[in-house]
């Protein structure tokens, strides 16, 4: 490095942070890995979420088989509500170069299982950013403690045409 980028380079050291990004792999085998070809699948991994006293919003990241490499939790709300934007909701899948993701959030009061405006518009939101990043959003599932697995893209199959 000649003189002057080396100066460079050591007063920028310490006055810029330096960020490195790291994916830690717990070493699934691919024999262990299990494909999502309907909500049920997903659902069966999202288990725990029927039991959370609040709300969570979570991404299962896949890859171009659907195989389940990885969960990630986006966010930890309130009993009603829990804040959700692109940017979290992408920064582990690309982190993990996922091929396509599949979210979920839970409805801890048991309500009946239906898409709020607010899930329709996050859905929405998400599948404009899948598209610009190149991970394709499969599903958006809701589920409840007492009722099965609800997918936004069996009930509104428009989102995804647009």
């Amino acid at each position: 490095m000649p003189a002057k980028q080396n100066a460079i380079a050591k007063r920028l050291r310490y006055k810029l942070p330096r960020i490195k990004l790291c994916l830690v792999h717990e070493g699934l085998k691919a024999s262990e890995l299990h494909a999502v070809n309907s909500p049920e699948d997903a659902e069966e991994f999202l288990e725990p979420l029927r039991h959370a006293t609040e709300e969570h919003f979570v991404s299962l990241h896949l890859n171009a088989r659907n195989e389940i490499t990885g969960l990630h939790e986006v966010s930890h709300g309130t009993l009603a509500s829990s804040l959700v934007h692109p940017r979290e909701v992408f920064k582990a899948a690309l982190i993990g170069n996922s091929f396509a993701i599949v979210v979920c959030h839970n409805h801890p009061s048991g309500s009946a299982v239906t898409a709020s405006l607010d899930d329709l518009n996050t859905t929405k939101q998400l599948l404009s950013a899948g598209k610009i990043l190149g991970v394709s959003v499969l599903d958006h599932l809701i589920l409840t403690p007492n009722q099965g697995v609800y997918s936004i893209r069996e009930n509104y199959p428009e989102l995804w045409k647009l």
